[in-house]
């Protein structure tokens, strides 16, 4: 619900504990947390409190499959309170967090995690951990990432969008294509609710759009071949291909600081990297990597045409209304 305060000294202590502990013992799940099992799911809530007047609904998805470990480790190791101090010294008020972790619904035990949204060091942190990294994927070449989409869309409610009209985000990372529809008989397996008839995933991200900005967050250059072109026709500018998976903290504090316009540019969010002590090399890669959406998001720059079936924002279609009204 995003109860209490941050307190990044908090935040840095339990990373740096953590500096010689193995990746087990850091994420010491063998199944699903029972708290983020999402059978029976009915909303995930962030929500304006006397101390967050002015909530901001963010999502991380995490593909936890066995190519994709590096980044909840590092998140969880080393960068988590660096994202929050960068969206701090941006000037972004109240950010609320949520991890979800995702496997491949296909082969996996654990292919849908579900955590809360969350505004304190220790509760955040317990979210990120209690995640099970089962470390599977079907070796189909797609995960469900599919299923974060339908839960943004159908399971969550955010006061940033009921009081404000301004949506939260969904940052999910990954290496592989996402299935062509939420099947309705893994959303029922998993989440305990009977559909109609599948949802083509355009249809899944346009309802999704309606109060979260998505994007799918690449970690390499190596990884980016495979399924970077079926991305862009999905989500267009909002594919973020970086050059190490260490940059994922920082990458969407950019991207959050700069829809926000808590910073006026690119330069300007290097300087406030910069000052946040970050290396010359790394915030050049930052930079890199969002240059393509610092465009979009610049009036004066030429305007770059979204190809994708089904933009961002998009309208909820009378598809989706026949199922959920």
């Amino acid at each position: 619900m995003g109860y209490g305060n941050y307190s990044h000294a908090a935040h840095a202590a339990l990373v740096a504990d953590r500096a010689h502990r193995s990746g087990a013992e850091v994420f010491r799940q063998d199944a699903t947390h029972a708290l983020m099992n999402p059978k029976g799911l009915k909303l995930r809530e962030s929500r304006d409190n006397a101390d967050h007047p002015n909530s901001l609904a963010i999502a991380f998805a995490l593909d936890v499959t066995g190519s994709m470990g590096d980044i909840p480790q590092t998140l969880a190791r080393r960068e988590l309170p660096n994202f929050m101090k960068l969206m701090t010294d941006c000037g972004v008020a109240d950010p609320q967090l949520m991890f979800m972790a995702i496997g491949d619904a296909t082969s996996d035990q654990a292919p849908l995690q579900v955590g809360q949204f969350e505004s304190t060091a220790e509760l955040m942190d317990q979210w990120l951990t209690w995640s099970y990294l089962e470390g599977g994927g079907g070796g189909s070449g797609s995960e469900s990432y599919e299923l974060a989409f339908y839960v943004i869309a159908q399971h969550t409610d955010f006061d940033c969008m009921a009081k404000r009209n301004k949506r939260g985000y969904l940052f999910m990372t990954g290496d592989e294509l996402p299935y062509p529809a939420v099947s309705r008989h893994q959303v029922e397996a998993l989440i305990g609710e009977k559909l109609d008839e599948d949802i083509p995933i355009e249809e899944a991200i346009a309802a999704a759009a309606e109060t979260c900005h998505l994007f799918f967050l690449i970690p390499d250059a190596q990884r980016r071949r495979a399924c970077e072109p079926r991305w862009r026709e999905l989500l267009g500018d909002h594919v973020i291909c970086m050059e190490s998976p260490d940059d994922a903290c920082a990458v969407a504090a950019g991207i959050v600081a700069l829809t926000e316009k808590a910073v006026p540019s690119l330069d300007g969010l290097a300087q406030v990297m910069g000052s946040h002590g970050m290396a010359r090399e790394r915030v050049n890669a930052v930079v890199h990597a969002l240059e393509g959406y610092a465009a979009v998001l610049d009036p004066n720059a030429p305007r770059r045409v979204h190809t994708g079936a089904t933009a961002p924002g998009t309208a909820r279609s009378s598809w989706w209304k026949r199922l959920f009204g």
